[in-house]
């Protein structure tokens, strides 16, 4: 605690101070060129708002930062991002999660277009970003702490919020070949553009390697796990005039992932195979009445998620098991924004959703056969909510929601989120302050399992607020920032000494979240953050009373810079360091802690424009060629190579 009061304080003096020694001549001129430093988001307040007249802790990767950084998965580009660290038991196609703040995977709620995109097939109701190619996403908003007060249950630690990009211009071919370590290969091929009042996206990616072992080759494993994914995605969008349209969206996932059993020793498992098929699609229609008073978005989502397991029996493991977890979502929200004045947006929007699951399980091993099957349930939610925007002399920016959620098991849900900013435009200084909760509902696996579920179960529960200071130096192209936050998290999902689920576990974060951003020059882009996050396990309960939670670094530091050498050529260079973390070796008896060594990761990409519509472009990932672990007993990439083309004909 006495580390984050003076990380605290130094940061604050030392922003304080800059604030402080700004040249006068600055404080003359007109308010927006801080507006040049920040973003258009949506996720915050679901209305387009500059992230300085937001209170909320969000950042957004800009279609810039996905084309220069030349990666191939959008989970690479979070990896970077302050507040948040990843685990991935594997390489490519192994579940890819990410924390916010010190909370767990399933409490961040993950959106593509809209469509709510946490597996239903999933026990946790987590989103795994193993599957989701770059070239199909044109920026992602990171909001950070309770966010259910729009966008209810899941949305317990976090929001994010992708957007695919939007057919503009004239029609346009995108072609693209990517080959590198482990025999890895991509391609894609996407058109879009726009006529009149119609645009469009079509999109289509092909991801495959051998891979590694994924129960780590430090340990004496050496079968390669591979991976094979194709991806779909189109948006197509119509305006009637400029005040009405429709967007339609579309996405089919299919991939077939290698696994292993376990990490470690002895994990090498080369018949355990993992094959997913998603579908997501939306339509909604937006209309403005009354000259531009009432805004209006309708809106209808269909996600299916299918997950399938299978291993046969080998020499070594004579057991086999099947299994298979089909989940779907079906939701319908609409939304008004009524413009009460220049300063006011009242917003009220209701959404009912309905969930749905079955699995099946099969195991047969030398002492006989075993089956678990949960028959198709569904579980519906409806919600209701009120988001009032305010701005007070275009000084004092405030933000005040409340929501309530009926759960046709549990029952009644209110959550509030106040997030109030006061600007001082002489020194381009921002306050800031959030405070809200938020819940999370139990999915059916836990409510409907045979063995561990639990009908009664009530929802998992954050309590969580952050402060901040932020400075702009417009002149000088200089964002400053630090944020301290906290959580409680309540209520959350055990077992008894039946192995039912209850609500018995309690948790605590809270850190510092410190960042700056740097355009100091047009050919020059400057990101630097550092997080610093103390997670407690304070279930009285647990034998992990007052240990940290698991997989959660302490310390985590990024830089990044971006440079245009030339007009054709861009350079992309990235470190990120992450802190020790304790876990847990389950296969030993007593099941252990042990620590996780601290890594540092240097990551470099570069591409060159051969000719106007020919681009060639290559990455290193791992330079050092670092030997770490997300999770004990399961191997990373080492130091790996990739390069490719893009072709782009108009």
């Amino acid at each position: 605690m006495t580390n984050i009061k003076f990380i605290i304080f130094f940061s604050t003096f030392l922003i304080t101070a800059i604030a402080s020694a700004q040249n006068n001549d600055v404080h003359k001129t007109d308010s927006s060129g801080f507006y040049k430093l920040t973003d258009v988001v949506i996720s915050a307040s679901k209305t387009s708002s500059s992230t300085l007249e937001l209170a909320n802790s969000i950042t957004v990767i800009d279609s810039a930062q996905i084309i220069n950084s030349n990666q191939t998965n959008v989970f690479d580009l979070l990896k970077s991002e302050y507040g948040l660290s990843v685990t991935q038991p594997g390489g490519q196609g192994a579940l890819s999660t990410i924390n916010i703040r010190g909370s767990n995977p399933e409490h961040v709620l993950v959106l593509i277009d809209g469509i709510e995109m946490n597996m239903t097939s999933d026990a946790a109701n987590v989103y795994d970003f193993a599957n989701l190619p770059v070239e199909q996403v044109n920026r992602i908003e990171i909001l950070r702490g309770p966010q259910s007060t729009l966008y209810g249950s899941d949305a317990l630690a976090g929001v994010v919020n992708i957007i695919t990009n939007k057919g503009t211009g004239n029609s346009t071919l995108l072609l693209s070949a990517e080959g590198g370590s482990y025999k890895s290969f991509k391609g894609s091929a996407g058109v879009s553009g726009s006529f009149n009042d119609l645009n469009f996206v079509l999109s289509y990616a092909r991801i495959q390697s051998d891979g590694f072992s994924a129960s780590g080759e430090k340990y004496g494993n050496t079968e390669s796990d591979g991976y094979a994914g194709n991806n779909f995605s189109s948006r197509i969008g119509y305006d009637f005039n400029k005040q009405s349209g429709m967007n339609f969206y579309f996405r089919y996932t299919k991939a077939k992932t290698d696994l292993d059993q376990f990490g470690g020793k002895f994990g090498d498992d080369p018949s355990y195979i993992y094959n997913l098929e998603e579908f997501t699609t939306r339509a909604e229609g937006y209309f403005n009445l009354f000259d531009g008073l009432w805004d209006q978005k309708l809106g209808v989502s269909y996600h299916k998620n299918l997950r399938e397991y299978n291993f046969d029996s080998t020499l070594y493991n004579p057991a086999s098991s099947d299994s298979k977890y089909d989940g779907k979502k079906y939701k319908l929200d609409w939304q008004n924004n009524f413009n009460l004045f220049r300063s006011n947006i009242l917003s009220a929007g209701i959404d009912f959703e309905t969930e749905e699951a079955e699995s099946e399980y099969y195991y047969n091993s030398s002492f006989g056969p075993y089956e678990s099957l949960i028959p198709k349930h569904q579980v519906s939610t409806t919600g209701f909510y009120l988001l009032d925007q305010l701005n007070i002399d275009n000084r004092i920016f405030t933000s005040v929601g409340i929501r309530y959620d009926h759960h046709e098991k549990f029952g009644g849900a209110v959550t509030y989120r106040i997030s109030p900013a006061y600007i001082f435009w002489q020194t381009g200084t921002k306050l800031k302050f959030n405070i809200g909760n938020a819940f999370k509902a139990p999915s059916i696996f836990y409510l409907y399992d045979p063995v561990f579920g639990n009908e009664n179960l009530n929802p998992e529960e954050n309590f969580g607020w952050d402060a901040g200071i932020e400075q702009y130096l417009w002149s000088d192209g200089i964002s400053i920032g630090i944020n301290y936050f906290a959580n409680n998290f309540t209520d959350l999902f055990g077992t008894d000494e039946n192995f039912k689920t209850i609500n018995i576990e309690e948790a605590e974060t809270n850190g510092i979240e410190f960042f700056t951003k740097a355009n100091l020059m047009r050919e020059l882009d400057f990101n630097f953050n550092y997080t610093f996050t103390h997670s407690e396990d304070k279930s009285e309960t647990s034998p992990d009373y007052n240990q940290k939670l698991l997989r959660r670094p302490e310390h985590k530091i990024a830089l990044l810079i971006n440079s245009d050498l030339t007009e054709k050529v861009n350079i992309n260079f990235e470190i990120i360091y992450t802190g020790e973390r304790e876990d847990k070796n389950f296969s030993s008896y007593p099941v252990e802690r042990v620590v996780l060594a601290d890594y540092t990761l240097i990551n470099i990409a570069a591409h060159y424009d051969l000719l106007e519509f020919l681009r060639i472009y290559g990455r290193i990932d791992n330079l050092l060629d670092k030997q770490y672990e997300e999770i004990y007993g399961y191997g990373t990439p080492g130091f790996s190579v990739y390069g490719g083309i893009n072709l782009r004909v108009e």
